[in-house]
């Protein structure tokens, strides 16, 4: 489990302004509804975030999360994956989500995933600029969804992506890091138990090989789920993690966003 109910997003860096998020309701293609949660800043943007979420699903820590974007002008919505099989019940620690996990199917998943771009394209219009954002189980299927063109997606941010799982048949991310369809910059951490560390470099090599522009930065000495606002003694990473993921966005933003 990445994150747990007393997990909370570091503050990003700069100054922030005032957002609002809801909770709401999505509809995939084939009439499934699922949860999600949208947070919006004051001002308008063309330039979004669409979070992934660890193997819990939508729970508090990525509904502030998006919060934390929209306060920094960039709308954000986060998702949540089990509409199919737990409905719209909530995602606390009570929720015994493993059951779930070993039930997503890959597109249903990317069905939920098209719905939350329609909701992104409806309001701010057609020429949206969409990053993603993933953790764990989120990172990875950050990673897997990025091989699909026809999501029309800007940049994709894991963070601590599983490599080596095989998500419904799909392939691991490493057997699919050649089919990459955009930039990608990738955030683990040097001691991650469940990661590696010569997954992490695979990975970076294959983009590397395919022609993928992406930089692989590992944090020396951070743990999984590193980026918390808990983890005083690796706050400096979270910081830099904030930076260069903020860094990414603006540098493949066009200027028409």
């Amino acid at each position: 489990m990445c994150y747990d109910d007393q997990a909370r997003p570091p503050e990003p860096p700069g100054s922030v302004g005032v957002a609002h998020g809801e909770d709401i309701v999505l509809t995939a293609q084939d009439g499934t509804q699922f949860a999600a949660y949208a947070a919006r800043p004051e001002q308008s943007s063309s330039t979004y975030v669409l979070i992934y979420p660890d193997v819990r699903g939508l729970h508090q820590f990525y509904k502030e999360l998006a919060l934390r974007f929209a306060e920094i002008g960039i709308p954000a919505i986060a998702i949540d994956y089990f509409g199919r099989t737990a409905g719209l019940t909530a995602r606390d620690e009570s929720f015994d989500f493993w059951p779930h996990v070993e039930q997503v199917k890959f597109d249903s998943f990317v069905q939920d995933v098209q719905a939350a771009l329609g909701f992104i394209r409806d309001a701010s219009g057609e020429g949206a600029q969409v990053f993603v954002v993933g953790f764990c189980m989120g990172g990875t299927l950050t990673l897997l969804s990025g091989t699909r063109r026809e999501l029309g997606l800007t940049g994709l941010i894991p963070f601590y992506s599983g490599l080596s799982r095989d998500v419904d048949g799909q392939g691991t991310a490493l057997d699919r890091a050649s089919k990459t369809a955009y930039p990608v910059l990738a955030h683990f951490g040097g001691d991650d138990q469940g990661i590696p560390q010569d997954q992490v470099q695979a990975l970076d090599e294959q983009l590397d090989a395919a022609g993928v522009e992406h930089e692989v930065v590992v944090y020396p000495g951070a743990p999984h789920s590193f980026f918390d606002r808990r983890a005083e003694q690796f706050a400096t990473e979270s910081a830099q993690a904030w930076q260069r993921s903020l860094e990414f966005i603006k540098a493949h933003t066009t200027q028409n966003s």
